[in-house]
């Protein structure tokens, strides 16, 4: 059953057309990733769905009764109230809660899981992230039937990240978000919505699956682009010929010449170029000695020593408020250690990404903004001028002669970076990179770093972002430890589980509360006030092989190895019939079916080897 039906939408915002006659809608038990280009309309839609905002043209129909809500991008509270005030008051008309105790205590399971602690400190005190946790916390807690979250991964570790992927996959009701975290989106979703110049395209998957359908669409769009432009040189050569158009059916051939030349081309997404514009780096680059940082009585920072290297890729990873930030604020020279020291070469360029966006002066035009650092970058490709560096970056000529203030946030975080490779940095510390960066502007910007000469030193907890990017991570692991793991995030997860047997199953995937917004406040007291006397039992236990899973370990290598051969027979069968449609599509379900399984058995090989392995270390 539909919940929310969009038609004809329309909407404008100043010059710019953000809706260009278009549809959606929103069924029971779907969860929908909105993804597209920031400063298109994602939030609006966002609040047209939630009944904030009115379409400038169209319908919007919802279920009755409908029971909706909705995380805004920067939450607002009332002055004056405390965590729980703020929560409780958004909350006392739950009808599964009784009274402001119930909300109290189910609120507190799901803020500490969030790493709020201090539970009667006054809002206006905490920093923006932590008032979006907050405020995520009041909606998990409700009994929507469509819950609307706008940037919900935004300042969560990538435990607490972890914890929210499975709360919202058991979630009983619908879901509409927006988020930049590619492997949030590929776990919970089983939509994906696209806007696309105005226009919103659906796709029945999550975003794997996406990826491969719009590969699809855009094959098929250029397809028919390739078709018409074939029949218009035929149409061409017959009004060339000076045909008589006096005739009925030479004026039908000649009305149909016309409106095949009339028709809008199908536009396709410009790429942000960002070839690599960098300064020569020396023998010389940063070098770390012995560095301590302590705030009050929390120690950040203790004897970190280390020589970054000319190419580098390093992530750092760790708690909110463990001292990432710190760090980089420390090499960048914004903040002083304590002790230790920081080398910093002669050739060396800094290009510092921060969390906040420098002061920027939004009266300025875009392209002044720019101009302000260089006119021209050199890159591979000669001179290039600041108006097509802005181009490259998604802001037509259009954009670039209005002000800064009218630009959305994401928009002006993708200027900042701008700005910053503008001036052709040869050590780039990137801090939270993809928060308020649309996903198509992270994939370019990976693709660019992967050609960038010169050292990055990047803080994320996009897990995605750091399989992809880093070879190296350093983590923040307690009283001012910085240890380092070789590889991405994934890698990391491995050597940390090995490294410390005693955290497996509760790092890296969080504790769970309750089934979804759906299930009882006791049930998620229940699942806080139990987890400790749980986790001691499960740690005492010895592990061991399950008689079938002994049974699969013994056989499972022999199962990958005939899937693997009954595919490579496949691939040749294939080849062999090629001309035998029928035969043909044949073989082909038969592969993708035997590759289906071979996937399944890869999977399930990890599991019983890692389980295997943790078995041989307790013995």
């Amino acid at each position: 059953m539909s919940l929310v039906t969009i038609e004809h939408l329309t909407k404008s915002y100043t010059e710019r057309r953000l809706f260009d006659d278009t549809a959606f809608s929103i069924n029971e038990g779907e969860k929908v990733g909105l993804i597209g280009i920031n400063g298109t309309g994602k939030s609006t839609l966002l609040k047209i769905v939630a009944g904030l905002e009115e379409p400038d043209e169209g319908s919007v129909v919802r279920r009755r009764n409908l029971y909706i809500r909705y995380l805004p991008q920067i939450p607002e509270f009332t002055a004056g109230d405390t965590v729980l005030d703020s929560i409780v008051r958004d909350n006392a008309s739950e009808p599964h809660f009784s009274s402001r105790e119930e909300i109290e205590a189910s609120a507190k399971t799901i803020l500490t899981q969030l790493g709020i602690y201090d539970f009667d400190e006054k809002v206006e005190h905490l920093s923006g992230g932590q008032r979006k946790r907050v405020a995520l916390t009041s909606v998990l807690l409700s009994t929507a039937d469509l819950l609307i979250l706008d940037e919900p991964t935004n300042h969560l570790d990538s435990e607490m990240a972890d914890w929210l992927e499975d709360y919202l996959k058991r979630f009983r009701g619908s879901l509409l978000m927006i988020t930049p975290d590619r492997y949030f989106l590929d776990s919970v979703t089983n939509r994906i919505v696209e806007l696309d110049k105005g226009k919103l395209y659906s796709y029945q998957a999550n975003y794997e699956g996406f990826l491969k359908l719009k590969a699809e669409r855009l094959d098929m769009a250029l397809a028919s682009e390739r078709k018409r432009q074939s029949i218009l040189r035929v149409e061409l050569e017959w009004m060339q010929r000076g045909a008589r158009a006096r005739s009925t059916k030479q004026k039908a051939h000649i009305q149909r010449y016309e409106a095949l030349r009339d028709m809008d081309a199908p536009e396709f997404d410009r790429e942000v170029e960002m070839e690599s514009v960098s300064s020569r780096l020396g023998r010389t680059t940063v070098e770390v000695t012995d560095l301590c940082k302590v705030y009050g009585d929390k120690v950040l920072i203790r004897d970190f020593s280390y020589v970054f290297l000319k190419n580098d890729r390093i992530g750092i990873i760790g708690p909110n408020g463990s001292g990432k930030s710190t760090l980089m604020k420390m090499i960048a020279g914004w903040v002083e250690p304590d002790s230790g020291t920081i080398a910093i070469g002669q050739t060396v360029k800094l290009g510092y990404f921060s969390q906040e966006n420098e002061a920027m002066d939004e009266n300025l035009k875009v392209i002044d903004y720019i101009k302000n650092v260089a006119e021209y970058v050199q890159t591979k490709d000669g001179s290039v001028s600041a108006s097509m560096m802005l181009e490259r970056f998604l802001f037509p000529s259009s954009v670039q002669y209005t002000t800064i203030s009218r630009l959305s946030g994401g928009e002006k975080r993708r200027l900042y970076l701008l700005r910053i490779l503008m001036d052709a940095p040869n050590v780039l510390l990137l801090d939270e990179p993809t928060n308020d960066l649309d996903i198509r502007t992270l994939t370019i910007l990976e693709d660019y770093l992967d050609s960038f000469q010169g050292i990055v030193i990047t803080v994320s907890h996009d897990r995605y972002f750091l399989d992809r990017m880093v070879r190296r991570i350093f983590a923040f692991e307690g009283d001012g430890a910085v240890v380092q793991y070789e590889g991405g995030f994934t890698d990391y997860q491995v050597a940390y589980a090995k490294k410390h047997p005693e955290s497996a199953g509760s790092t890296g995937s969080g504790k769970k509360v309750g089934t979804g917004s759906r299930d009882s406040a006791e049930s998620s007291s229940e699942a806080g006030s139990g987890k400790s006397s749980q986790d001691g039992r499960a740690h005492q236990k010895k592990l061991r092989f399950s008689y079938k899973e002994q049974k699969e370990w013994d056989t499972i290598e022999d199962d990958i190895a005939a899937l693997e051969d009954a595919i490579a027979a496949l691939d040749e069968e294939i080849a062999a019939s090629a001309t035998n449609y029928g035969r043909l599509n044949q073989l082909m379900a038969e592969k993708e079916e035997k590759e289906q399984q071979l996937e399944e058995k890869m999977e399930r090989w990890m599991y019983l080897n890692e389980l295997a392995e943790k078995i041989a270390e307790q013995n």
